[in-house]
């Protein structure tokens, strides 16, 4: 079974579909002028080296080779057999929060689409770890258990939106404790072991404090759990956009007064976490910068998984790069008109 690896690209064969119907349609156009100025025999005549087919084959094989060209760079890549090993990583919980702040758009797109390719971005760089997802507002729920697979966590993660849940606040510390249950923590049928191969990422704007959010972090580090923070949002603020039918169209969140109610990155409280839980803390902004966050990941203590079973996937995409360019290659060597003094094609 043929598996692509960077599938979005495959939308760029909808451009090249495009071209192909634009040239179809602008060389039939052509025809039909030339054949109202006079006789096919007669143009025939007077460019004898002229064939239709030549600019069909050209265009023929520009379409082909840019198809190829778009399948490589998605990679197709084919299972070739079934594995058997011991994963070794470490156990990391993701907090995202869900609260309507961070539909604030001073980070772009908006505050929630920057997290998502925060943890995107985080999950990037992993390999034998295992990934839980925890949203929050003014509750939690676990969106995703503990898993190693990385195709699951960001398929949940793409479903993740504002509307999740409906209680609104930042009730950062039942997050965390979320976090610890996906660990096994305070499972009666698990034995909960106490490790350094635990961490929390708590993603949010830190604003509408609810619980004890420190406290929570101070706990989870007393069992060896880390709880490092990202900070969402800029400190001069933002409003946050409004696209109920009351709004009228495109408008911003109004206090009972009227007023546009701006949402700011409460930093402070997000240090606090962080210190608490014996993590770090990194604010995001538009260029991405994680690395004290990965450092962090990386420097937690390994331990062996058990036994998974896995399918083991080898790129392919070489054959229709070759592919792809021997199609272009060939257009170049196809003239619009035959030559002559080459006596070729």
């Amino acid at each position: 079974m043929i598996h692509f690896e960077h599938i979005e690209y495959l939308w760029w064969l909808v451009a090249v579909a495009a071209v192909g119907v634009l040239w179809g349609l602008m060389s039939w156009r052509t025809r039909r002028r030339l054949e109202q100025w006079g006789d096919k025999k007669m143009f025939g005549r007077l460019i004898p080296d002229a064939k239709r087919w030549r600019p069909a084959t050209k265009m023929a094989l520009t379409l082909t080779g840019a198809t190829l060209i778009v399948v490589a760079l998605a990679n197709p890549q084919i299972g070739t057999k079934i594995e058997k090993g011991k994963r070794s990583g470490s156990d990391i919980a993701i907090c995202l929060d869900v609260s309507n702040s961070m539909m604030a758009e001073d980070l772009q797109p908006n505050r929630l689409e920057r997290a998502k390719r925060v943890v995107a971005n985080l999950m990037s760089e992993m390999t034998g770890d295992r990934v839980s997802l925890v949203v929050f507002a003014g509750e939690s729920f676990i969106q995703m258990p503990l898993t190693g697979d990385y195709s699951a966590v960001k398929l949940f993660l793409d479903q993740i939106d504002c509307s999740m849940v409906g209680t609104q606040g930042t009730a950062i510390g039942d997050a965390i404790e979320k976090s610890m249950e996906t660990f096994g923590w305070g499972d009666p049928d698990r034995e909960w072991k106490t490790s350094n191969g635990r961490a929390i990422i708590v993603i949010s704007d830190g604003e509408n404090h609810e619980d004890d959010a420190v406290g929570a972090a101070k706990k989870a580090s007393k069992e060896g759990v880390r709880v490092s923070t990202v900070g969402m949002g800029l400190a001069d603020g933002a409003p946050i956009p409004d696209h109920s039918p009351r709004s009228r169209g495109y408008g911003y969140k109004r206090d009972r007064e009227g007023n546009v109610i701006m949402t700011r990155l409460n930093e402070q409280m997000l240090r606090d976490i962080a210190e608490a839980g014996k993590g770090v803390y990194v604010r995001a902004d538009n260029s991405g910068n994680l690395s004290e966050i990965k450092s962090m990941i990386e420097n937690l203590e390994k331990k062996d998984f058990e036994e998974a079973t896995f399918s083991a996937y080898e790129s392919r995409y070489q054959y229709p790069l070759v592919a792809g360019l021997l199609c272009l290659l060939a257009e170049v060597l196809i003239f619009e008109r035959r030559n002559k003094k080459w006596k070729i094609f």
